[in-house]
């Protein structure tokens, strides 16, 4: 009976019959190969996401509050990354990052909600 080998290495494995890879590094090493290519630009996405959400959550401390496009801006808010738009039965947009959600008003003001 032929030896399983290693995903990784090619390595011949001991041990139970199901196993893909001869230690844990390999298998990380493996999984890190096979998800590299597009890691760094999900990685990016989920940064900028991030860090878009704890600026809404750190100006809405209550469940709504309003805002001027300039504080977003001066704490790196960028308007490019959101989770998902709501269109209210009158038509206006909100754009949330995961439950925080902002509204463009008047005069670069915008109002800023917490979904339940």
């Amino acid at each position: 009976m032929e030896k399983t080998k290693c995903l990784s290495c090619g390595e011949p494995i001991t041990g139970r019959i199901d196993k893909k890879y001869c230690s844990d590094y390999c298998r990380s090493t493996y999984n890190n190969r096979l998800n590299s290519d597009s890691t760094k630009m999900v990685r990016n996405i989920n940064n900028r996401l991030k860090k878009n959400y704890r600026i809404l959550k750190s100006i809405n401390t209550e469940q709504k509050t309003k805002t001027t496009r300039d504080k977003l801006l001066a704490k790196g808010f960028n308007f490019t990354y959101f989770t998902s738009l709501y269109t209210t039965k009158t038509g206006r947009v909100y754009y949330f990052v995961y439950d925080q959600g902002y509204l463009p008003l008047e005069d670069d003001y915008y109002a800023i909600v917490k979904r339940d």
